[in-house]
């Protein structure tokens, strides 16, 4: 059988102390996998810059002097991860067979990727990287991501639990996602969307080489509400229910307040006026504010603006 051409893709922003370490890792597992014979020699390293403010474009342009198996992709700016990954696959859509995602700072086992592309080759188009459990996390961090997932599962966006952007994806798989045309990315609810035939392979998480993490807290509640609101409308409905369940205890509240007035047992109270006007007028502010979000996001949707531009591709 004829080796399959492989591209591992990986996005980079502000990646300049950690990109010549992970690079030699990357390239060093696409030769062993081209020993092996299990890809073609035409396999490349493909790093996206996502309008990257240090050195990261100049560290990836003399890498790709150096060594033609890495190549790679400039965005105009900086429009984020998820559109830097879908930047990327949509370049080298049509140079390869399959194309692996991983994160620049090679977190993610490099060594599930002989798993991933075994399981290609038994006839997967999609292949998860699964991580086997989070021990390297900080208790924070695995406390928050384990409910994230659960999270999102309670709300009815499909997701594969503990898996972040790290999976192998067929050339139909990847052409398939680029099908959706939303601008508002969540690929981790995306992919399972695309359907086709796929497999799961666990690893663990090893700890960053250098560098600080591009996702902090702010950008990961961002993220997590972002794939709520793309995915569900639950938030809404909740809202609803939420309003229902008021109105029946005003009734409640009501039919008290005559039969105490009736039975001349009404007493002026500031501190249940005070409540009653803070309850619930916290209560319309956050419905205005989730009706908005999805308002907002049908706003961005509506306008079919581009989700990135491509300013350069070394190959």
């Amino acid at each position: 059988m004829e080796s399959k051409t492989l591209y591992i893709l990986a996005p980079c922003y502000n990646e300049e102390e950690v990109l010549p370490l992970t690079s030699k890792i990357f390239l060093d597992k696409l030769n062993s996998l081209i020993d092996a014979g299990k890809i073609s020699e035409n396999s490349r390293v493909a790093f996206v810059d996502d309008g990257s403010k240090d050195k990261t474009w100049e560290i990836i342009e003399s890498l790709h002097e150096l060594d033609p198996k890495f190549v790679g992709v400039k965005l105009s700016r900086n429009r984020g991860h998820q559109n830097a990954l879908l930047g990327g696959m949509s370049t080298i859509v049509d140079d390869c067979d399959m194309i692996v995602t991983i994160d620049a700072d090679a977190q993610d086992d490099v060594n599930a990727i002989d798993k991933m592309v075994d399981d290609f080759n038994s006839g997967s188009d999609i292949v998860y990287g699964v991580r086997d459990s989070r021990e390297t996390d900080t208790f924070f961090k695995r406390t928050t991501a384990q409910g994230f997932y659960k999270f999102m599962s309670m709300m009815g966006v499909e997701t594969i639990y503990n898996h972040a952007d790290f999976r192998l994806m067929s050339s139909r798989a990847v052409k398939a996602l680029l099908e959706f045309k939303e601008v508002n990315l969540f690929l981790r609810g995306m992919v399972p969307l695309v359907g086709f035939k796929s497999s799961t392979v666990t690893y663990d998480r090893a700890p960053r080489l250098a560098g600080e993490s591009k996702y902090p807290l702010k950008k990961m509640l961002t993220f997590a509400f972002d794939g709520i609101t793309s995915f569900s409308v639950k938030p809404i409905r909740f809202i609803t229910a939420l309003g229902a369940v008021t109105f029946l205890l005003s009734i409640i509240f009501a039919l008290y307040a005559l039969i105490s007035y009736f039975v001349s047992k009404t007493v002026p109270g500031w501190t249940s006026t005070v409540l009653s006007i803070w309850f619930f007028g916290s209560l319309q502010l956050m419905a205005i504010g989730i009706v908005g979000e999805y308002i907002g996001k049908i706003y961005l949707e509506s306008k079919q603006r581009p989700r990135f531009f491509i300013e350069k591709y070394l190959k």
